[in-house]
């Protein structure tokens, strides 16, 4: 690492230790020719991800987007915070492990359902009910069925 004072080459680690919820690694070095200070943060590089909408515009990828709709689905139902965030961990794990820089919308929703559906039957049906743009009762009504031969 380049001495940010004298542009020295050599310069050495005295003291690491994780910052940002252990998202990034905090580094104090000493430069070896002027003895100052200064210090580093190293952070896992990702790949930028861009989501392709139903009307094919594309967006980055914002994780507030998926937790807002979750939040409106399970909204008054028995559904923990620490539910709602491992579920949207889940998605995201699904997400990054594909290692594609573009992603339709319509993927990442069906990820959302898919993991609704096992966490709370009425959350699912809300979420589904926005998200596949239901029409009219009759389509809600199909989707509801489906959810009760599941649950018997």
């Amino acid at each position: 690492m380049k001495c940010p004072f004298c542009g020295h080459e050599n310069t050495r680690v005295i003291d690491s230790r994780p910052s940002d919820e252990n998202n990034s690694i905090r580094r104090r070095r000493v430069c070896d020719e002027c003895k100052k200070r200064f210090t580093t943060y190293e952070k896992i590089e990702t790949i930028p991800l861009i989501v392709i909408k139903k009307d094919n515009n594309r967006e980055s990828y914002d994780r507030s987007k998926i937790e807002a709709g979750v939040l409106r689905a399970c909204h008054k139902r028995p559904v923990s915070v620490n539910e709602i965030n491992r579920l949207i961990d889940a998605v995201e794990t699904e997400i990054f492990s594909r290692e594609e820089k573009e992603i339709p919308s319509a993927v990442i929703g069906e990820l959302v359902m898919d993991k609704l559906k096992d966490l709370e039957a009425v959350a699912y049906v809300r979420f589904a009910s926005v998200y596949r743009e239901f029409k009219d009762i009759s389509t809600f009504m199909d989707e509801l069925k489906k959810v009760m031969v599941k649950d018997q």
